[in-house]
């Protein structure tokens, strides 16, 4: 086998298509279908199994994804590191919080670009469940997360910095007006809350039922825009990161409320795999997310 069949393999266990795997990779059908066949005749097993139009990793393949991709990370590296060019260059492979991209990552990430052309920074949304699966298989390179203080044996913290959860609604709310919000002020509130997987919403829910608070829920999504519209709409209390609305109170479409509760501690979070030597692109890239 080789670092091509592999890569193959890895895209179209990604995209779950061969076809759109071969348009990424730049190679013709019968090319991607050669190689996975030229690996299934080597391994002496099927890697996918064709259901119909559509495709799903055998436990033969889950079992090479890993592999594979630890593999593709080390060419990563070898690019990052080998050449003796001043200049770094190669891959970056980044997982991010979808949240953090409100705040001040896209700006890092243009003038990282102007300073570091040669450096493909290749961006991946993540949730907190997956990602560090993800950078032990060598999937990701490092993490930008934004989550309550994540504790994990395997993974390293390079940085971290205090973020905040908060509560919006439109200034014509009736908790707008008050000094001061607490959970009592919260009962029989309709709240706008992120998705069931989402860790803000079971540090509110938690907090609630301590302070012997129902809580009504009137919406659950993971999208922030959808959270603001309503809220702006005076359809609920919003709870989400502080970052995610500063735009909307800015523009007095929403008011960030005088809350006097628990607190809900967060934060922005870089993390690799413990053990993992950073590269000087990645240990670039880190500088400026977290100066």
């Amino acid at each position: 086998m080789n670092i091509f069949q592999l890569e193959t393999f890895a895209k179209i266990a990604e995209t779950k298509n061969f076809t759109s795997a071969g348009n990424i990779l730049g190679y013709a059908q019968s090319t991607v279908t050669t190689q996975i066949k030229q690996l299934e005749d080597e391994l002496g097993c099927l890697l996918f199994d064709r259901l119909g139009k559509s495709i799903v990793l055998t436990e033969e393949g889950e079992r090479l994804l890993g592999y594979a991709e630890k593999m593709l990370q080390l060419k990563r590296e070898i690019f990052l590191e080998v050449p003796s060019s001043k200049e770094p260059s190669g891959v970056i492979k980044l997982g991010i919080s979808e949240t953090l991209c409100y705040d001040n990552f896209p700006k890092v990430l243009l003038k990282y670009r102007k300073k570091y052309s040669k450096v493909n920074i290749q961006i991946q949304f993540i949730n907190h469940a997956t990602f560090p699966q993800m950078l032990k298989n060598g999937a990701l390179d490092l993490v930008y997360t934004l989550n309550p203080l994540i504790e994990n044996d395997e993974l390293c913290l390079l940085e971290k910095k205090r973020e905040h959860l908060a509560f919006f609604a439109s200034p014509k709310h009736p908790l707008s007006k008050l000094e001061s919000v607490t959970e009592k002020d919260l009962e029989g509130v309709p709240l706008l809350l992120t998705g069931r997987n989402c860790n803000f919403r079971h540090m509110l829910l938690e907090d609630l039922k301590k302070r012997g608070v129902t809580p009504t829920v009137a919406l659950e999504t993971s999208s922030k825009e959808i959270l603001k519209q309503f809220a702006i709409n005076q359809l609920g209390v919003g709870f989400m990161p502080e970052m995610a609305a500063v735009n909307e109170v800015k523009e007095k479409k929403l008011c960030r409320l005088n809350w006097r509760g628990d607190d809900f501690p967060i934060y922005s979070q870089l993390i690799v795999y413990k053990g993992k030597r950073l590269s000087r692109a990645v240990e670039e890239l880190k500088n400026m997310l977290m100066p």
